[in-house]
């Protein structure tokens, strides 16, 4: 039994020393190891052997990207009003070596160097600019943390403002305020709807006169168009037609048949008298005819001469 126990005891010490010989890094980490309390080397991804009760790993660091929840805080604006901020810190460590002896703890000192940082740039500007000016404010914290923690071997990447909340009383102040703004956006868009609505009205009208006032030119254009070639016509059917009555006067027979025609028509006309009216006007010598028609025939020549004047040989 005690030989068992002895078996058992040597096993365990056995198994003992092999793991504290064999050590394997994982991917995107670091281990620090420590030869008789003193720095001697970095161990990177892979198997490795160390000296069993001389080397030992003192630190274990990731390489990979890390997050820190920076707890929320009071600070104090330009225009002396208290707001709570928190954020998010993103880091990264480099070399092994410096995180493990260049600080005790590195995310507890970049947490508070980013929290004394906000405060200090929040403290230069107004509450209103606090929310306008977020990147700008990430920018100079990361600035500020990255320049602080280099010699511990830690590069930050990124802080990220999550919440910024004022005062109760400030937020109502901003609703109102906003609130007011977006009444005021909307009386001034309405405006511009109203004006726009009266000059599109009046452009629609200016052109409609316009329109009206060419259709009305232009149908006086027609129109006179219409009647200058009325004219035209009429004056050329008059003169075709006096043209025509002056050749059939030319003709044999012609004067014989104008004084018939004439005849006709003055006792035609004569015998009228009395029936349009009551008043009778009768010529000095109404028995004498022939008179009156040799007086119309005399003009018929003379028109028919004006018309067409004899040709001199």
């Amino acid at each position: 039994m005690s030989d068992f126990i002895l078996y058992a005891i040597v096993a365990a010490l056995v198994l003992w020393v092999f793991f504290q010989t064999v050590r394997i890094v994982p991917q995107r980490e670091q281990f620090v190891i420590e030869n008789l309390g003193k720095y001697q080397k970095t161990l990177s991804a892979g198997f490795h052997i160390l000296i069993p009760f001389i080397q030992k790993v003192a630190y274990k660091h990731t390489l990979k990207e890390q997050t820190i929840d920076v707890p929320s805080q009071s600070c104090i604006t330009k225009d002396n009003i208290a707001v709570e901020i928190d954020g998010i810190l993103y880091l990264q460590v480099q070399d092994a070596e410096l995180a493990s002896y260049g600080i005790q703890d590195y995310h507890y000192a970049t947490s508070q160097l980013a929290q004394t940082t906000l405060r200090s740039e929040i403290g230069k500007i107004e509450l209103d600019r606090t929310f306008e000016e977020r990147d700008t404010i990430n920018a100079q914290v990361v600035e500020a943390v990255d320049k602080a923690s280099n010699p511990w071997g830690v590069k930050v990447l990124r802080y990220e403002i999550k919440d910024i909340n004022p005062p109760a009383t400030v937020r109502d102040a901003l609703e109102k305020q906003m609130r007011a703004e977006r009444e005021r956006r909307a009386v001034v868009a309405e405006s511009e709807g109203d004006r726009q609505a009266r000059i599109n009205v009046s452009q629609g009208q200016q052109q409609e006169m316009i329109n009206l006032s060419e259709a009305e030119k232009l149908k006086q254009v027609n129109e006179a168009e219409g009647k200058a070639k009325e004219i035209e016509l009429l004056a050329s059917a008059t003169a075709e037609g006096i043209r025509t009555i002056a050749s059939a006067i030319n003709s044999p027979g012609g004067m014989e048949a104008v004084n018939l025609r004439v005849a006709e028509q003055y006792v035609n006309q004569f015998g009228k008298l009395a029936q349009e009216t009551n008043t009778l006007i009768l010529p000095a010598d109404v028995g004498n005819i022939g008179s009156f028609v040799a007086t119309v025939t005399s003009a018929m020549k003379s028109i028919d001469r004006d018309i067409d004047p004899p040709q001199n040989d």
